[in-house]
C-alpha cells in the first residue's frame, strides 16, 4: 500500500514511475485472491484512522488530497463499535468517537479517569515523528496510570495491530496508534479490499504509471552511494533514477549485499478465516480484543500459536457492510504464532495441513468462550501462517510489522534510494499510505 501511494504521488508530477511487486496482484499484505471462484480478503480486518469529510487535518483526508483522490474512491464503513476484553469481567468499549472510550474508561477504572485524561492530552500535543531513541511505553503507562490493567489493555489492540516489539510499543509508534484507534477509529471498504487497490490501481495508471507483476527484485545494483539499476530474479537489469523500497529494511540492506545476522524473534500471527451463518455471531461489535491470561504477554510464543489473547473480527459488523441474518458471515480470528515452529511443522505438508486444521479448531473454541454462544456451524475457509506471509510478501520470519528498530526519515545512506512502509515507522493501511506519500515529498520530488 505503501508503494501505491508513493507511486501515484510521484506520478502525479513525472508519470515515468515503475512498480516492481513479485506477486500476480497488488496490496502486499493487504491483498486477495481466490479459491473456488470466492474471493478472500488477506491481511485486512479494519482501516484504522477513520475521520469525518471536514477534518481537513485528519491522515485520511490529508492522504487523499496528496494522492489527488475524492473520498468516495474508498467507499468507506464505519466500525459499529469494539472492545477490549479482559479476565475479571473488565471490558472497555469503543466506537469512532473518543467520547464512548472516556466514559468506558471512568465506568470500569474510575480511579484512573483524571491521569487517562491527563494521557490524552499529552498523547495530542506530542510529536511522533520526530527522531528519539526507543522509549518503553507499556513502562511510560503505568507510570501515568495508577491502575496497571488499564495500561495492559489499553496496549492490547495497539500491540496487535501495530507492535513490532516484544510485551511493549515504542511510544512514538503507542502515540501513532493510539491517534488510528481510538481518537479516529476504525471502518471497512464497504466492498472489499479489492476495490480500494483497483481503484488505486486504475488512477496510477490514468496518471501514466506502470506496474508489472511476477518482477521480484533479486539485487539493487550500487556504487559510490548511488543505486542505478534493480535487477530482476530473470536477470533483466532496470535502470533507475530513485528507488523507493518497501519491502523493508533488511530485506532491502538484503539485495544491497549486505550479509544479515539472522534474527528469529519476528512477531508473527497465525489468522483463521471461518464463515458462520450470521444469526450465530455478534451483531453490534465490530472487532474484539481480547486476553484471557493472568498477564498479558505480547511476545513469540513458546509453542507454535499463543490462545491466551487475539482478536476476534466480524467484517459484516461495519455500518453499511451489514448481512441478512440468513445469510453467513466472516470472522476471522488472530493469534500470536511461532515462525521457527510452523517452519518445522511445514516440514511435512501433511503435517502442516493438519495443524492448521486443529489449530482453527482451536481458535474456534476460544471464539465460543469469548463470544458466550456455541459457534458449532462454524468452517474454517483458510488459515494462513507466517510461512504464508513471508513466502507472499518476502517478509522475514513472516514478521508483518517489520524490524522494532523503525528508520523515521527514510534515509538508508544512499543519495537516491530511500524506504518507505512499515520500517520507515507508519503503522496501518493509511500510515503505510502516507509514509509512501511522505518519503516521495521529502526525498524525490525536490530533487525531479
Amino acid at each position: 500500500m505503501s508503494g501505491l501511494a508513493a507511486a501515484i504521488r510521484c506520478a502525479r508530477y513525472f508519470p515515468d514511475v515503475l512498480i516492481l511487486e513479485q506477486h500476480i496482484r497488488a496490496g502486499g499484505l493487504n491483498s486477495y485472491y481466490y479459491q473456488q471462484g470466492r474471493l478472500f480478503e488477506t491481511g485486512l480486518h479494519a482501516i484504522t484512522n477513520f475521520a469525518p469529510p471536514d477534518d481537513k487535518k485528519a491522515p485520511l483526508n490529508r492522504l487523499l488530497r496528496q494522492l489527488g483522490m475524492k473520498r468516495e474512491s474508498f467507499r468507506l464503513c464505519p466500525q459499529m463499535g469494539s472492545e477490549i476484553r479482559f479476565p475479571g469481567g473488565k471490558t472497555l468499549t469503543f466506537t469512532n468517537n473518543f467520547d464512548e472510550m472516556t466514559a468506558s474508561v471512568g465506568r470500569v477504572f474510575p480511579k484512573s479517569l483524571a491521569a487517562f485524561l491527563q494521557l490524552t492530552k499529552w498523547l495530542q500535543d506530542f510529536d511522533p515523528f520526530a527522531e528519539a531513541p526507543f522509549r518503553s511505553a507499556r513502562a511510560f503507562l503505568r507510570e501515568r496510570l495508577p491502575e496497571p490493567l488499564l495500561a495492559d489493555m489499553l496496549l492490547c489492540p495497539l500491540s496487535f495491530y501495530g507492535s513490532s516489539v516484544e510485551n511493549d510499543i515504542d511510544l512514538s509508534q503507542l502515540a501513532i496508534m493510539f491517534r488510528a484507534i481510538f481518537f479516529e477509529g476504525f471502518c471497512r471498504p464497504q466492498g472489499t479490499i479489492k476495490d480500494i487497490l483497483d481503484a488505486l490501481l486504475r488512477h496510477y495508471e490514468e496518471l501514466g504509471g506502470r506496474i508489472r507483476y511476477r518482477a521480484k527484485v533479486a539485487a539493487i545494483i550500487h556504487d559510490n552511494g548511488q543505486v542505478r539499476a534493480a535487477r530482476l530474479e530473470t536477470g533483466e537489469e532496470i535502470d533507475c533514477r530513485f528507488i523507493l523500497s518497501t519491502i523493508g529494511h533488511a530485506e532491502t540492506l538484503a539485495l544491497l549485499g549486505e550479509k544479515l545476522r539472522e534474527d528469529g524473534r519476528r512477531l508473527g500471527f497465525i489468522e483463521n478465516m471461518m464463515a458462520l451463518p450470521a444469526a450465530s455471531l455478534p451483531h453490534d461489535r465490530s472487532i474484539i480484543f481480547f486476553n484471557t491470561g493472568e498477564k498479558f504477554h505480547y511476545a513469540v510464543p513458546r509453542e507454535a500459536v499463543d490462545f491466551a489473547s487475539g482478536v476476534l473480527c466480524l467484517p459484516a459488523n461495519f455500518l453499511g457492510c451489514q448481512r441478512q441474518q440468513s445469510e453467513m458471515a466472516w470472522l476471522r480470528t488472530t493469534h500470536l504464532a511461532n515462525y521457527e515452529k510452523w517452519r518445522i511443522i511445514a516440514a511435512d505438508s501433511g503435517k502442516y495441513q493438519a495443524a492448521k486444521q486443529a489449530m482453527a479448531a482451536q481458535s474456534l473454541a476460544v471464539a465460543e468462550k469469548i463470544f458466550g454462544m456455541s459457534l458449532e456451524n462454524g468452517v474454517c475457509e483458510d488459515s494462513f501462517t507466517p510461512l504464508t506471509v513471508a513466502r507472499f510478501s518476502g517478509k522475514r520470519h513472516g514478521g508483518i510489522y517489520g524490524a522494532p528498530g523503525k528508520i523515521k526519515d527514510g534515509d538508508l545512506g544512499f543519495a537516491n534510494l530511500f524506504l518507505a512502509g512499515t520500517d520507515q515507522g507508519f503503522l496501518g493501511i493509511i500510515g503505510a499510505m502516507l509514509s509512501g506519500v511522505s518519503m516521495v515529498n521529502r526525498h524525490i520530488l525536490p530533487k525531479l
